[in-house]
């Protein structure tokens, strides 16, 4: 019987923290998590409330709404947010929420409005959140500056937003620079979405973000990804060969020429950045190796720029090349069930049918996305076994799962430690 099973149930709120932390404090390093970690909705509730409430969420793209009015939307759990731009470029999020009877203002996943009207009773809001009308039916002493929207710390990071849902978010500046430093080159103002794709798991948000950790199943999976991907993270990973080792020092002194930083950055365990050469003779990620758009991404003047790997745990990882990008959001919907999200991006003035095939550009993470779909699915089955016990993972193989693992386990931690608290449905 695992911790949570042997709490009692009169108080199911202090029991379920006291044996999350003790679970968490007696795991050893370097082997999978116990399993209500991945199928116990106590412990998914854990993971709202402690991380996805907590830390800085990669939520979608600046490019995704270039001018006044454009939102876009998206669901942390039971938290309806939108995005929206407003005067003088100026980017705000808030809760979804009418301030009148908690209606959701905004239905749409993307959308552009000149005001953000209620569906239900027609309040009407500025795009800065403001209430500018409620009718005549409130009375005379009704005060409309205290009914405004409910904002959202949000900070823009190179063409990057992120969310944080706390009342006291941690400070972002250093991801912030590091990616204005990084994207730079792409001049992210300047692209759009080409294409977006979202496909629902039925597994654990963990699994998806840990099977994303490592390539120890890429040459038994991947067959469209390993035409263009390296099975190396980098030239520091422990079992990469001396050609690679070669072939990377060759590209870099080639970035190094066109002024595009490359170099491996970790800020913490929550966010990696690297650039690293795809195959040699390969610049693209699709089927046959070429662009997938003719129009390169800002100041770049080669297709050959490798992949600009960006990680943000705990929703994020990224891949950026020279003629397009893609960007991944991953979202919890439940214990078992987790929403994940791509978009292509390409320069703004690529014409699609033109510069661009959708369908050509989208191929190999189409068919990439669908067998991680079915590995997190089967790996979640196999946990809900009564066999189940956590395994070690390979040190050489799969040290980011053992990073993603240990991150996520010191910030619950931590976070856990923090709340007086706990708002848990009884299970």
């Amino acid at each position: 019987m695992d911790l949570l099973a042997k709490q009692s149930l009169d108080d199911p709120l202090n029991s379920a923290r006291s044996a999350t932390l003790e679970m968490l404090a007696q795991h050893p390093q370097g082997y999978s998590l116990p399993q209500p970690f991945y199928n116990d909705e106590r412990l998914f509730q854990l993971d709202m409330q402690e991380i996805f409430e907590r830390e800085w969420l990669f939520a979608g793209m600046s490019c995704e709404i270039p001018a006044k009015g454009n939102y876009i939307t998206l669901n942390i759990g039971n938290n309806p947010v939108l995005i929206v731009r407003g005067d003088g470029g100026t980017i705000h999020a808030f809760h979804n929420v009418c301030r009148h009877r908690g209606s959701r203002l905004c239905l749409s996943e993307k959308g552009k409005a000149a005001k953000l009207v209620c569906p239900y009773h027609q309040w009407t809001y500025e795009l800065d959140g403001r209430l500018l009308f409620a009718g005549t039916d409130m009375g005379e002493n009704f005060d409309l500056s205290a009914h405004g929207l409910k904002p959202i710390a949000l900070t823009e990071a190179g063409g990057f937003l992120f969310i944080n849902l706390s009342e006291n978010p941690s400070p972002i500046d250093d991801l912030k620079e590091t990616l204005e430093h990084y994207l730079a080159p792409y001049e992210m103002e300047n692209l759009k979405v080409a294409v977006s794709s979202s496909i629902e798991e039925d597994a654990n948000w963990k699994l998806v973000i840990e099977n994303n950790r490592e390539c120890y199943h890429c040459n038994g999976a991947h067959p469209e990804l390993l035409n263009s991907l390296q099975e190396f993270d980098d030239s520091d990973d422990p079992r990469a060969t001396p050609a690679y080792r070669e072939l990377v020092k060759r590209k870099q002194d080639d970035w190094d020429a066109m002024q595009v930083p490359w170099q491996l950055t970790r800020i913490g365990r929550r966010n990696r950045l690297t650039r690293t050469p795809l195959l040699d003779g390969i610049v693209s990620m699709t089927m046959d190796g070429k662009p997938a758009c003719k129009k390169l991404m800002g100041r770049l003047t080669s297709p050959d720029m490798g992949s600009l790997r960006i990680l943000h745990l705990p929703n994020s990882w990224n891949h950026f090349m020279g003629d397009h990008a893609l960007v991944f959001r991953v979202l919890p919907l439940g214990p078992q069930r987790t929403m994940v999200t791509t978009k292509w991006l390409v320069h703004k003035d690529a014409v699609e049918g033109v510069d661009y095939h959708p369908e050509e550009m989208r191929r190999v993470w189409d068919a990439t996305n669908d067998q991680d779909r079915r590995l997190a699915e089967e790996n979640q089955r196999g946990i809900n076994s009564l066999a189940y016990q956590p395994g070690p993972y390979s040190p050489t193989y799969e040290f980011g799962v053992i990073d993603f693992i240990d991150w996520y386990r010191e910030t619950l931690s931590a976070n856990l430690a923090k709340t007086p608290t706990l708002r848990l449905a009884e299970a």
